[in-house]
């Protein structure tokens, strides 16, 4: 009986998991350490959630604020870093060794000096930001707010080093490596919180100082794995200086459409967050601690959407189409498979999830109602909107699914947030409805282009 339970499982991998350019047995060990990965940032993003909630609602609420903006500027040099995955995917794929090479350096060069930009400014100009995008705020809010945001500006530059080794290392299929530096910068920054926050009781000063440090030791650590460990890649510190402009014009390619996307679609969850700001602190709360929970549900299905980069990236390097549809295909039930399964183990636990937030009694509820709509919600349509656009960008299709998310997130989350919100009255429920009813819109004008032949004719190598 086990021998045949054995043998039908593996038929069923290699049915939808193997191809011309790769079997299961490369695509799990490629799936298994970025799911690590994601399990343990969600995690620890929880774990720090919950530390700074004993610093009081105010503290929650200036860090939430904050990290929305975060977002917002670090997925721009991200998205950049994304766009080197891509080239550098679709190169190892075509068995060009020294354009991988090259492309990885490129990457790394570009997204660090973008991140340093972004940083310079928000620390030149973070008075006027504060104020326009959150002045309603309560004034113990707006001073923790204001501490969290110059520290996590000087960050940037550590981020954006180990997104861009990482999406490097993804990109050539070492994703052991990637999530070994993954956890070196986050487990060190939880230890760092647990000393600042809990033992020394430094509030949201002692975050920021925990993230600074994890941030440029996890770059150091990328840094020195790429120049004396790593033996594929084989890069010397001078070729971070010199990048060609063929090269930079391949990632900007990817990247550019995908940082504008990021821009505006974040730009637009930032200004929910400032629909969110007007309901009041305990609403900021009930926001961030239900997003927080959502991001739990979706670990394995954020995997499998960076997992599909590599995957497509280097089919479509070898010029095989067939396998990148029957991947995608495989990737999007399998993505909705997960997250019911994730959804049915853990609703029954939310009374002890929720918990670890310490939320105010009058919020439990609301936080219980908002997170079950969009579990529901998410079961058939998070895949077609996140991994979908994902194996697509990998093709080179990043123009098309950059001006498809930019204006479903203004025309259905922002306007139609701000309408059921705030308009009509639903408060939080309506801002996350909203945000649902995008993903559905979205998703399907993915699978209506992903029909097509027009996503895999683009020539980026």
């Amino acid at each position: 009986m086990q021998l045949r339970l054995r043998l039908q499982k593996k038929g069923w991998l290699d049915k939808y998991f193997t191809g011309e350019s790769m079997d299961y047995r490369q695509i799990i060990a490629l799936f298994i350490p970025i799911l690590i990965d994601q399990a343990f940032i969600v995690g620890l993003n929880l774990v720090n959630t919950a530390m700074i909630s004993s610093s009081g609602v105010a503290a929650v609420s200036a860090v939430n604020m904050v990290d929305s903006l975060n977002i917002f500027l670090i997925n721009v040099f991200v998205a950049v870093a994304t766009g080197g995955t891509v080239v550098v995917a679709q190169y190892k794929g075509s068995g060009n060794d020294l354009m991988v090479s090259k492309a990885s350096a490129s990457s790394v060069t570009s997204v660090s000096m973008l991140a340093l930009g972004i940083g310079l400014l928000i620390m030149g100009f973070h008075n006027p930001v504060l104020n326009v995008l959150f002045g309603s705020a309560s004034t113990d809010v707006l001073d923790s707010a204001r501490v969290y945001l110059i520290g996590s500006s000087i960050s940037y530059v550590g981020i954006a080093v180990v997104q861009a080794v990482c999406g490097a290392l993804r990109g050539v299929g070492k994703t052991r490596a990637s999530l070994a530096l993954s956890l070196i910068m986050n487990l060190l920054y939880v230890l760092l919180n647990v000393v600042f926050i809990n033992v020394l009781d430094m509030g949201v000063f002692g975050m920021t100082l925990a993230v600074n440090i994890a941030r440029y030791v996890g770059a150091a650590c990328a840094l020195f794995y790429l120049f004396k460990l790593d033996a594929t890649l084989q890069l010397q510190f001078r070729d971070l200086f010199h990048i060609p402009l063929s090269m930079l014009r391949k990632i900007m390619f990817i990247g550019v459409p995908f940082a504008a996307e990021q821009m505006f679609f974040n730009g637009g969850k930032l200004l929910t967050q400032v629909f969110i700001v007007s309901l009041g602190t305990y609403a900021i709360a009930t926001n961030a601690i239900t997003g927080s929970l959502a991001m739990v549900f979706q670990i394995p299905a954020s995997a499998l959407s960076l997992t599909i980069v590599t995957v497509v990236g280097q089919c479509i390097g070898r010029g095989s189409i067939a396998d990148a549809r029957k991947f995608i295909k495989s990737f999007l039930w399998l993505g909705s498979a997960s997250l019911l399964l994730i959804a049915l183990i853990l609703m029954p636990l939310f009374r002890p999830l929720v918990s670890i937030f310490n939320p105010p009694p009058e919020i439990v509820h609301d936080i219980f109602l908002v997170l079950l709509v969009n579990t529901i919600a998410q079961v058939p349509l998070w895949s077609i909107s996140f991994i979908l656009p994902s194996a697509l960008r990998a093709a080179g299709d990043s123009r098309f699914t950059s001006i498809t998310s930019m204006m479903t997130m203004w025309l259905f989350r922002v306007i139609l947030g701000y309408i059921l919100g705030i308009v009509l009255g639903f408060g939080i429920m309506g801002v996350w409805l909203a945000m649902n009813c995008e993903w559905g819109v979205r998703g399907t004008l993915f699978l209506w282009r992903f029909r097509g032949k027009k996503w895999y004719a683009h020539k980026l190598i």
